[in-house]
């Protein structure tokens, strides 16, 4: 059995005898073993956990939606680092009053038809920013037909909701305001509601430095603003990730060569928030088509496929899944490492991996790194 771990100085037999297996395949090119490892870390039950001394030259055949490459640890770990500053588009800039304006329109629940149903009913601060139900609950108590998703950093998000159909947080924000089985609103009455209540022209004004300030582009700016503020604190990953060897387990170390490696899920979970921002078919059984509602018949690979969920700050009691249908970790490492169920139009990177016992719980632990200090969020005082 061999790791997807090797040093340099360390390619010796071991990389021999990957060359000796790989040098009869037919189009072998016979190039150095360094290739081989890359090429077949897929092929072999790998167990990172019989070298789990890592190092700035350890180098890993990491999976990608690009093809499998091998890269150091260092490489791979700078994929992973947090950004410096809040992305803000030009047409919407930051203010501290469009901010503050921004969080009071979140939590008030005057912006739908019943007056109870608000932004943060879904999207609770106490609950990581979702509701922790299988699938939210709308106007006069309607179940929804997804899990209500955390709004946590989709300031770097460029396509929004679980089929994409939304293009900026601006144009997202109005999305559940106006579902008539969410907040059941109009952008009009919104508006019109708005500008009943004594206090926000004041605050309005203040933030977009207009006289009648209160419409529905600035409503929608107000929003979108306030939650592009709303990014993941430093976790003991990044701790990690920025040289404090201390931050984080032996067993998450593993697991995070393992979650880049073996186990596949880079392939779909990438970058700094854990996410590649697209659509996968991950062989849930569904009638819900997703992202194929608006994209063409012809795409069958967007057919039933949803958005990847971020997992910096993933509620480790669940649920999970789009439709909420998976209440814990373990029965979601189950479905990847049977590969999802064999569904039409299932995504090529859903393939079976075989993981050890101790393989799953040092996933699990790595996961656990990406928890950060929770984002609070002091309940504003409303107009």
């Amino acid at each position: 059995m061999h790791s997807p771990l090797r040093r340099r100085e360390q390619l010796g037999t071991d990389g021999a005898e990957l060359y000796n297996l790989m040098k009869g395949r037919r189009g072998w090119p016979g190039t150095a073993c360094v290739a081989v490892i890359a090429a077949v870390a897929g092929a072999f039950a790998l167990d990172v956990r019989e070298n789990p001394v890592l190092s700035r030259t350890t180098e890993i055949a990491v999976v990608s939606a690009g093809g499998d490459k091998l890269v150091s640890l260092e490489e791979l770990k700078a994929r992973y680092k947090r950004p410096e500053a809040i992305p803000f588009p030009k047409n919407n800039p930051h203010t501290v009053e469009k901010e503050r304006l921004g969080r009071k329109l979140f939590f008030d629940p005057r912006l739908s038809r019943s007056q109870i149903v608000s932004c943060a009913t879904c999207h609770n601060p106490s609950l990581g920013w979702s509701d922790g139900l299988p699938k939210g609950v709308g106007h006069e108590m309607q179940q929804l037909a997804r899990r209500s998703p955390s709004v946590l950093n989709l300031a770097w998000a460029p396509l929004l909701m679980w089929d994409g159909r939304a293009h900026s947080l601006e144009h997202q924000a109005s999305l559940p305001i106006t579902a008539p089985e969410e907040m059941n609103m109009t952008m009009d009455d919104v508006v019109e509601r708005l500008k009943s209540i004594e206090g926000y022209r004041d605050l309005f004004t203040q933030a977009f430095g207009e006289t009648d300030a209160i419409s529905e582009d600035n409503v929608l700016a107000a929003l979108a603003t306030y939650e592009r503020t709303l990014v993941s604190g430093k976790a003991p990953f990044d701790r990690w990730i920025e040289g404090d060897e201390t931050a984080i387990s032996e067993s998450a170390k593993n697991g995070f060569v393992l979650f880049n490696s073996k186990a596949r899920c880079s392939a779909c979970h990438a970058g700094w928030r854990f996410t590649d921002d697209s659509f996968h078919n991950i062989g849930l059984p569904t009638e819900d088509v997703g992202r194929g509602k608006f994209t063409p018949p012809s795409v069958a690979i967007m057919q039933y496929a949803f958005k990847t969920p971020a997992l910096r700050d993933l509620r480790l009691q669940g649920p999970y899944m789009h439709d909420g249908s998976m209440k814990t970790l373990d029965q979601v490492l189950e479905h990847y490492i049977k590969g999802g169920e064999k569904t039409p139009h299932l995504s090529p990177e859903m393939r079976p991996v075989d993981l050890t016992a101790n393989e799953k719980k040092d996933l699990i632990a790595f996961l656990e790194t990406l928890r950060g200090p929770p984002v609070t969020a002091k309940l504003p005082e409303l107009p």
